[in-house]
């Protein structure tokens, strides 16, 4: 390198073994460790109508049916059919009524009585995913002097009655596969390396279901559940091996309660230093940032970003002729600038980007022909990488990814799901990559059957 300066500026550009002396370079040292976010629970509220109720048990209970009973020795037969039931919902259990007509030999005689029936039972969802009833009481009861004759000889309404309870116990509804596609889309890894922006490490942002829970049961006008995904987030660069074999559905655990409404989790993306250092160089032209008016020649390249403890460090190569107030140089070495990463508008920028003590110290002496602070300016408005698209691929993750069912998939239900609001709440400085804290806030809701209007 050729250098014509000033005697006072020989110690700054000139070492011992005549080669060119630029400040020292940061160490680059890793941020303290972070834990993965704390375990947060996706709350699904479960909606099932009055009428898919009392379908379901309309179903459950024979419209007919016959059998036989003894009366003063002789064996007779009765037989019953009934109305569509009516649904109601009384003390913490669904109730149904219905009028059965029962056809029944009493006496030699047939004959056709009015009878009453009343079921109550408490709906539940059992740890195998099963929506049962449970607690089940009939009554079976009529007006007629004659059928009660002969309930008090034979128990044909107790049989009658036994036979409806016994329906009623083996009523159940599978949840397991609505349930467990949920799960499956809810585990799927969040692909952070799309377009090869993480370069050769393909990372992933995780949530690992660790349990599925069910809250009490809300009877208004059908039945209402809370159930709720409990997650544990991590991110792995690269992926981890196990990420396309995700655990089996845990078991449901009942508990006493589910925190209601929108739920918030906080989930880790990851950049890479790479990604930044590229992001920067887009704003180069042929591999070169021109930054002084006053010297056209003068240039920047080959941005290298690493982690020094909470901040980042960027090194820049700068190198180009400069001659001013008696100094007539040609600059060929590294300058360091650093700062604390931030997301403002979905890019990760540094906005308070300086440079290094011993840069600046650097500069101050070259003060009358360079200006460090355009230096500064530049580099600040160049290292930004812009997160849109890892931020819509989690907005999607829990919004339209994991809503699903409908006719026109063949589900009975479908869940449906939104992301109201994303924030970053964190960003932390790792040995090879950035990780952003991001608080996802949304609703979800599972229905039995799907609405039309949403599917």
């Amino acid at each position: 390198m050729k250098v014509l300066v000033p005697l006072a500026l020989s110690s700054l550009l000139l070492g011992c073994a005549g080669g060119a002396l630029y400040p020292q370079r940061p160490p680059a040292t890793p941020g303290l460790p972070v834990a993965d976010p704390a375990p947060a629970r996706v709350v699904l509220h479960a909606t099932i109508t009055a009428e898919a109720l009392r379908q379901a048990l309309d179903g459950a209970i024979p419209a007919l049916g016959d059998g036989t009973f003894r009366v003063m020795g002789a064996t007779e037969r009765y037989v019953w059919h009934r109305s569509p039931l009516e649904l109601g919902f009384d003390g913490g259990r669904i109730g149904a009524r219905a009028r059965v007509v029962g056809g029944v030999r009493v006496l030699g005689r047939n004959v056709e009585m009015p009878i009453d029936l009343a079921v109550r039972a408490e709906p539940v969802i059992t740890a195998d995913y099963q929506a049962r009833l449970q607690s089940v009481e009939v009554q079976v009861t009529s007006p007629d002097a004659r059928l009660k004759m002969a309930q008090g000889l034979a128990g044909a309404l107790d049989t009658l009655r036994d036979q409806i309870a016994g329906k009623l116990r083996d009523v159940h509804y599978d949840l397991r596969p609505m349930v467990a596609e949920a799960h499956r889309r809810i585990v799927r890894p969040i692909d952070l390396g799309a377009g090869g922006a993480l370069g050769e490490a393909h990372g992933c942002a995780e949530l690992r279901v660790t349990s599925v829970e069910a809250g009490p049961t809300v009877l208004a006008g059908g039945v209402e559940k809370d159930l709720a995904v409990v997650v544990a987030p991590s991110v792995t660069l690269p992926c981890a091996a196990d990420a396309a074999h995700p655990a089996a559905l845990p078991p449901l655990a009942n508990v006493p309660s589910v925190p209601s409404g929108p739920f918030t989790v906080t989930v880790p993306i990851a950049a890479r230093y790479e990604e930044l250092a590229h992001a920067m160089k887009l704003a180069f032209t042929d591999g070169k940032l021109y930054f002084s008016r006053e010297f056209p020649q003068l240039y920047m390249s080959d941005p290298e970003v690493y982690a020094s403890s909470d901040q980042l460090v960027l090194k820049l190569h700068i190198a180009g002729p400069i001659a001013k107030a008696g100094i007539r140089t040609v600059l060929d070495g590294d300058i360091f600038l650093a700062g604390h990463p931030q997301v403002v508008d979905n890019e990760l920028r540094v906005p308070d980007l300086q440079p290094t003590i011993e840069t600046s110290s650097f500069l101050l002496k070259l003060k009358a022909a360079l200006d460090g602070n355009t230096i500064r300016d530049q580099a600040r408005e160049a290292l930004r990488l812009d997160l849109g698209a890892r931020f819509a691929a989690l907005r999607a993750k829990l919004s339209t990814e994991l809503g699903f069912g409908g006719a026109a998939t063949g589900v009975d239900g479908c869940l449906r799901a939104q992301v109201d609001r994303l924030e970053v709440t964190g960003v932390y400085p790792h040995g090879s990559y950035l990780r952003l804290y991001v608080s996802v806030t949304g609703q979800a809701s599972v229905y039995l059957p799907c609405p039309a209007t949403n599917g």
